[in-house]
């Protein structure tokens, strides 16, 4: 298939290939070098974040077997895809698969984020009823703190993964767990949501409505907290946290990262906060070393129209439908927050065709035996653009990378999947088989 267009660098070029619903490569002319560009985020989030799952581990532990094994810890794997790079034709550095799609318990790269509210959450409850937490967060199961626990609603809007997340983890310390999901929320999400013991309340619109709907609920009633997926801090420092996760993984893996050998990373993103989040972590951890490239559905391009724009309109005015098989990006607008917090962070955002999602979803299968839902396969659609398009290439010479590329790491971060049933799955594979092996028109 085609790379995507080449877009000229101005703005309006840009938003004339994304009025079109043409796959494109935006790249940042105000990437900054420094991590110290995150606007209006606390530097020590970060690490208060890490410290809090440490103190979760062994209550996350005894609540869910399948996270014993690994001591209550919430991380994946990082796989190396050399099929994968092979089959894209990708001959300059190496691919990596970054498996947040395999996240035990909520199977997606929510888990880091809404655990981390719900914790934050329970830790703040028990303090005020006289049991602080210091060292180990075990004491949260008594039955008393788990009838107090009871007193309190954790509510969110979502379109799914960030829904499963906060009303697995809510249900399980106890908590009423209401998730708002739009329209375009699979059927499924909410049918194992509710096996759960978690409240679904479906609303007409799409995820902005959702979110409106969940706030309101919430609005003025103390012992309802609503998890704000557009402005949440608590959610942007639990993702954060993969920043040192993926730090920890390549040195293991005997990866240097360093101006001669640059780290490129492709995060789909729908709200943004996830791959906002994110790439504050990683910019920590690695500085101007390492470059963050956002992938969104061409019907749903929220963040890249809020870099554009410098605003954060609705991609509804930009004559686009928010429809897309991604169900998990499906966002017509874009959180503030999150776009503000990366504005000089970020390399850039690729958009991508819902066909490319299913045909990189079947590749990837093929290719590397991982399952993922659509919208996970989107950083595929990424990395392809970096590696051949116009726009990339002026990006690596302005940045002095283009004599770097050959030892260059990618890492791909998928985001859900697990969970996925395999009738669903089926559909999405057989759709991508099919349009693999049709000519692209394009």
């Amino acid at each position: 298939m085609p790379a995507p267009s080449s877009p000229p660098r101005d703005a309006a070029g840009a938003l004339a290939l994304l009025r079109r619903a043409q796959p494109q490569l935006w790249t940042s002319p105000v990437r900054s070098a420094q991590a110290e560009a995150a606007a209006g985020v606390d530097p020590d989030l970060t690490g208060a974040a890490a410290a809090r799952f440490e103190r979760f581990r062994p209550l996350v532990a005894s609540l869910f077997p399948e996270l014993a094994a690994q001591g209550g810890r919430i991380r994946s794997a990082l796989r190396q895809a050399p099929r994968l790079q092979e089959a894209l034709g990708i001959e300059q550095g190496q691919v990596w698969i970054k498996c947040d799609h395999a996240l035990p318990v909520a199977g997606s790269i929510k888990a880091r984020g809404g655990f981390h509210e719900v914790f934050e959450l329970a830790e703040r409850i028990a303090a005020g009823a006289g049991t602080p937490v210091h060292e180990d967060a075990s004491a949260l199961a008594t039955p008393a703190l788990r009838a107090l626990f009871g007193e309190h609603e954790i509510a969110v809007g979502s379109t799914g993964n960030l829904g499963m997340a906060i009303g697995v983890m809510a249900a399980a310390l106890g908590f009423r767990a209401v998730v708002h999901m739009s329209a375009d929320a699979k059927a499924w999400k909410k049918a194992r949501l509710r096996a759960r013991g978690v409240t679904v309340v479906e609303h007409a619109g799409d995820y902005a409505d959702a979110v409106a709907a969940g706030r309101r609920h919430a609005a003025g009633q103390p012992h309802r907290h609503f998890i704000d997926d557009e402005n949440s801090a608590s959610l942007f420092a639990g993702y954060s946290t993969a920043g040192a996760e993926l730090q920890e993984q390549l040195a293991q893996a005997g990866v240097a990262v360093d101006a001669r050998h640059p780290l490129f990373v492709y995060l789909p993103c729908g709200v943004g906060g996830a791959p906002a989040g994110i790439t504050h972590g990683l910019a920590g951890r690695f500085g101007p070393f390492v470059h963050c490239v956002f992938a969104e559905p061409v019907q749903s391009p929220c963040v890249l129209l809020a870099l554009l724009t410098g605003m954060d309109p609705p991609v509804y005015d930009y004559g686009l439908s928010n429809r897309t098989e991604a169900d998990g990006l499906a966002v017509p607008r874009a959180s503030r927050f999150a776009v503000e917090a990366v504005r000089h962070l970020v390399a850039g955002v690729c958009s991508v065709r819902d066909e490319d999602l299913l045909r990189d979803l079947f590749l990837l299968e093929t290719a590397e035996g991982i399952r993922v839902e659509p919208s996970a396969a989107a950083g595929i659609g990424a990395l392809r653009a970096l590696c051949r398009t116009d726009q990339a290439r002026a990006y690596l010479q302005h940045h002095g990378l283009a004599d770097h590329l050959h030892r260059a790491t990618h890492v791909v971060w998928t985001t859900g999947g697990l969970l996925l049933p395999e009738p669903e799955y089926l559909a999405f594979h057989h759709r991508g088989a099919e349009l693999a092996t049709v000519a692209d028109p394009t």
